[in-house]
């Protein structure tokens, strides 16, 4: 009965350390506070990485995840980014060579920590990412 208890505790040991890890990860260098409304119309704030690319600000998250849901049905959300509130239109790009460019921007901005999170994520070459063009408004 001990070696079970222990053996229980250690494997919830080890899932509660790869979660603290993967949020450790994912609030690694500049993240984006970007809000989108939910079907009542509440606000909901999802913290995300974020890369610029000749001039374009770029996000990414895979299309079943609610905050990618939410900005599916209402594209006017509003970011901050440096302490600066901006109102945007998000705009998904299906192209798989935008995919990949802005896949790569993150990677070399993000390093080790975007490959932490694909690993985690299951989708090692995020070919599952939907990148969002946000346009000022």
């Amino acid at each position: 009965m001990k070696i079970v208890a222990i053996g229980i505790g250690a494997v919830l040991g080890f899932f509660l350390l790869l979660g603290l890890a993967q949020l450790g990860a994912s609030e690694s260098g500049e993240v984006l506070v970007l809000e989108t409304l939910d079907a009542e119309g509440q606000p909901q704030e999802t913290r995300i990485w974020v890369v610029e690319d000749a001039g374009a600000i770029w996000v990414r998250g895979g299309e079943d995840s609610g905050w990618v849901q939410r900005l599916l049905q209402n594209a006017e959300i509003r970011a901050e980014r440096s302490d600066a509130q901006a109102a945007y239109l998000a705009v998904p790009v299906r192209d798989p060579a935008t995919r990949d460019r802005v896949n790569s921007l993150m990677r070399e901005k993000y390093g080790f920590a975007d490959r932490f999170i694909a690993i985690s994520l299951g989708d090692t070459d995020r070919a599952g990412a939907l990148p969002i063009r946000l346009d000022p408004r």
